[in-house]
């Protein structure tokens, strides 16, 4: 279908005579005439009373009459509309968090970036650290918010995208109490039972952390795994029901930690420091996420020792 027949049948609904119509459309009356028979045999139906002079709508022609002058203004606004959209997407920082940090970390860092004044227009994509870099390899976010280590690359850091570290965090190992003081699971190099331990799955951004760090020497242990799952809170609220051994990030946990609800399940070397870096689409971004970026670089914590 040609929206210049939509035209042209509204020509002729408005005179009632095909010689006046085509002149008005500039054509000759036989090319004016098949465009209109043209559009009928589109929609199926006659729209046009050729029998009368003048010419008269049938009624489904009086019907289509509206529906033509409604599609006709919707498509005369879509240019303004597309503009306001992109005013609007340019004006708009899109960031995509990996779901610990944007529970926990990423509201205070914000507030952190302007102290005192309002954050303008943002869309934030909360999911696994997968799904995140597919979002940035894909061009649909600005930036990812994610964990990070220096013995782990993932996929942004192979395409080169600029990142700096913007805070710090810790995997910690925690289970719930059992004996006073004492966690109910314990990574005890010579403990007799298998330490019950909850991991995360293959998508998530602190998996990969996990079995990159900490791998061989669990390998090295005699354990059982008994819950695998994507996100940090699952795994959290695993261990607060006391089911076994997980490496929660300290952000996500410092209320259970500090009440006792959740205790630290193995010495210092059981734990990984991580860094909290921000990835940028490479390239020139709108001007509203390369003044987020400036500010981001300004206030970038260092990386932890």
């Amino acid at each position: 279908m040609n929206f210049q027949w939509l035209e042209d049948f509204l020509a002729l609904a408005a005179t009632g005579n095909f010689s006046r119509a085509a002149e008005e459309r500039h054509m000759t009356q036989p090319a004016f005439s098949r465009r209109i028979r043209a559009l009928e045999e589109w929609l199926g139906v006659v729209l046009i009373d050729r029998t009368s002079h003048p010419a008269t709508l049938t009624e489904t022609g009086e019907w289509f009459r509206a529906v033509a002058q409604e599609i006709l203004q919707r498509v005369a606004r879509v240019p303004d509309e597309a503009r306001a959209v992109a005013d609007a997407s340019s004006a708009t920082l899109r960031i995509a968090a990996t779901h610990a940090l944007s529970l926990t970390f990423m509201p205070g860092w914000l507030r952190g970036l302007a102290p005192g004044e309002p954050a303008g227009p943002m869309q934030l994509m909360s999911d696994v650290m997968q799904q995140c870099e597919g979002l940035m390899l894909q061009g649909r976010t600005q930036f990812l918010l994610c964990h990070g280590h220096p013995q782990v690359h993932g996929r942004l850091e192979a395409a080169d995208y600029p990142s700096c570290v913007v805070g710090i965090d810790e995997l910690v190992p925690v289970s719930a109490p059992g004996q006073p003081g004492r966690p109910a699971h314990a990574l005890e190099a010579n403990g007799a039972a298998r330490v019950p331990l909850l991991l995360y799955s293959a998508e998530s951004g602190l998996g990969r952390i996990v079995r990159a760090v900490l791998g061989a020497r669990l390998e090295a242990m005699a354990t059982s795994v008994v819950l695998t799952a994507h996100l940090a809170t699952v795994l959290k609220t695993m261990a607060l029901e006391s089911r076994g051994v997980a490496w929660l990030p300290r952000s996500l946990i410092e209320a259970e930690l500090a009440d006792g609800r959740l205790l630290p399940a193995g010495d210092v070397p059981w734990r990984v420091a991580m860094e909290i870096r921000l990835f940028r689409a490479p390239g020139k971004l709108p001007r509203a996420a390369e003044a987020f970026w400036r500010a981001v670089q300004q206030g970038a914590a260092p990386p932890p020792a």
